[in-house]
This record gives C-alpha cells, sequence and structure tokens, in this order.
C-alpha cells in the first residue's frame, strides 16, 4: 500500500491515539510489531497516518496495548471507517495553504465549539467586509485575489455555526468590540451581525470586559473544539507563526480551565447584548 503524502487531521489524529495507546502500555514501536507480527517500520507509518488502520487491527492493538476504553475505541473505529468522507474544504487545497484547511476541518468534525478571541470578532461571525478588511490588513499585503479567496473560505466555514447543528460559543474581549479594521460604518455592521449571531439557536456570544481583573493570562486567541468524547477533544490557537494545534490531555485540561475562568469573568448573554449595542451605537455617531 502506497504511503499517504499528506494525511489528513483525522488521520493524523487516528496515528497519534495509537502512538499514545502503546506508550501507556510501556510498549516500545518493536514490541507491537513483534505481537502484531508486522515489520516496525509499519507501525511507525501507522502512528504518523502515512498508513491506513483497520477496525479489526484497532481492536488488536487496544488489546496488546491493555486499553480497556471503549468509547475511545469505537471513536477512533469511527474515524476509520468515516476516513472516506470528504470535506467541503477539499475544494480548496492547492489553493489555500494547509492551515487553513486544518481550521476547517476540525470545525466539520466537532461536537462542539468555543473560541476566546482579543483582538478581532471570531472568524465564524465576521461579516463579509469585515473579514475582507482584516485580510486585507496583512503584512506584506495580499493580492486581492487572496483576499477574495481567503474571505470566500471564511465565509464558508460559517455554515456550521448559521445551521446550529453544533453548539458554538463566543467569548470576545471588549477590545476586539473596539477594534476598527475598516472604519466605524463596517465596524458597526459587524457588530449588528454579532447581536443576530447572539439571537441564533445553539449560539452564545459573550463579552469579557477591559476592567475584569481575574482573567487568566491568555494573550492567544484559541478556539476549543469537543469531539465526540473528551478524550478526543483538541485545541487550536492562532501564533506569529501559523496554525498550532494541542491534543495531549494536559494540554486540553489546561485550555478546559481556561475557558471554565473566561466563562466566570464574562457577562451574561443579555449584559453582552446590551453592551455591544452601546458600542455599536458609538459606532454609528461617528458616520451619522
Amino acid at each position: 500500500m502506497a504511503l499517504r503524502p499528506n494525511p489528513t487531521l483525522r488521520q493524523l489524529r487516528l496515528g497519534a491515539e495509537l502512538r499514545r495507546m502503546r506508550e501507556q502500555a510501556g510498549l516500545g514501536g518493536s514490541q507491537l510489531a513483534r505481537a502484531l507480527g508486522i515489520n516496525p517500520a509499519h507501525v511507525t507509518q501507522m502512528e504518523s497516518g502515512r498508513t491506513g488502520v483497520s477496525v479489526e487491527r484497532l481492536r488488536t492493538i487496544a488489546a496488546l496495548c491493555m486499553c480497556v476504553n471503549e468509547p475511545l475505541i469505537d471513536a477512533l473505529a469511527d474515524i476509520i471507517t468515516d476516513r472516506d468522507k470528504g470535506g467541503w474544504w477539499e475544494e480548496y487545497r492547492g489553493r489555500l495553504a494547509q492551515d487553513f484547511l486544518e481550521i476547517a476541518e476540525i470545525e466539520g468534525r466537532a461536537h462542539g465549539l468555543s473560541t476566546y478571541t482579543m483582538a478581532f470578532i471570531p472568524g465564524l461571525l465576521q461579516t463579509t467586509a469585515y473579514a475582507s478588511a482584516v485580510f486585507a490588513r496583512s503584512v506584506p499585503s495580499l493580492p486581492q485575489h487572496e483576499v477574495d479567496l481567503r474571505t470566500s473560505f471564511r465565509m464558508q466555514r460559517q455554515k456550521i455555526v448559521r445551521s446550529g447543528e453544533v453548539p458554538y460559543a463566543a467569548y470576545i474581549h471588549e477590545a476586539a468590540l473596539r477594534m476598527q479594521f475598516s472604519g466605524a460604518r463596517v465596524q458597526a455592521e459587524q457588530l449588528g451581525a454579532l447581536i443576530e449571531s447572539s439571537e441564533r439557536a445553539n449560539n452564545s456570544v459573550r463579552v469579557v470586559l477591559f476592567d475584569v481583573d481575574t482573567l487568566p493570562l491568555t494573550h492567544e486567541n484559541f478556539t476549543y473544539v469537543e469531539g465526540p468524547i473528551p478524550e478526543l477533544d483538541t485545541a487550536q490557537m492562532d501564533s506569529g507563526v501559523g496554525n498550532v494545534l494541542f491534543d495531549a490531555p494536559a494540554h486540553t485540561a489546561r485550555f478546559r480551565s481556561l475557558l471554565a475562568r473566561i466563562d466566570s469573568a464574562a457577562l451574561s448573554e443579555d449584559e453582552s447584548r446590551d453592551f455591544i449595542r452601546s458600542i455599536k451605537k458609538d459606532m454609528e455617531s461617528r458616520y451619522a
């Protein structure tokens, strides 16, 4: 079987979970290979997502690694049987950087989403004009066709929120509500759209005020993605070097703790809507 040149995120995650299962059992790659009757290189390829794993082999590996977490094993089996179902983002492969496709993939497979942003409105809630203005601020400047492509992709991503099928909680710092990327008019329109989004089924928009002094140190924007079981949760963080993903139990536990503290510091949904309306009114007064 030919090796995959570019494994998907789900294939990579399956491999990572197989490696974690083996390591928790205290087995080396060569030991597991011997027990399976395969070449050690094959174990490496499975754990790196470069080659496929059947459901039968998955269950054999789980037994050899003394894994009794049946919900985890079943969830990994679902990843294997779902492997041929590509997402809409595949249409953009070769046109956009891998980071964009990865974000869309984890959102598209999510059972729940939570975001925290400090400098801008979350991408899943941005208007077309606002998103275009954000991309146009890139340094060095992007050509207009690239701005348009990225904006179109972002609008496609929003379908998951508009449908209401996946619970979505957005925690937005006050700074993001006031930060302007293309003037007061675009910002006011964005705030109006944000209020509308907050009233959709399964959506929650909460504001964190400037004067909150109990907020944990979180200088980056991040998204917490719930999987079918907690063990398959993922955290995604924007950074200066691109998209960073975290799936180790210690990391996801940290992000859950951060979200709990942010949740306790944020305004209620009704208070948040009122606060957003007040900033929108201020923005409108600047161009009235």
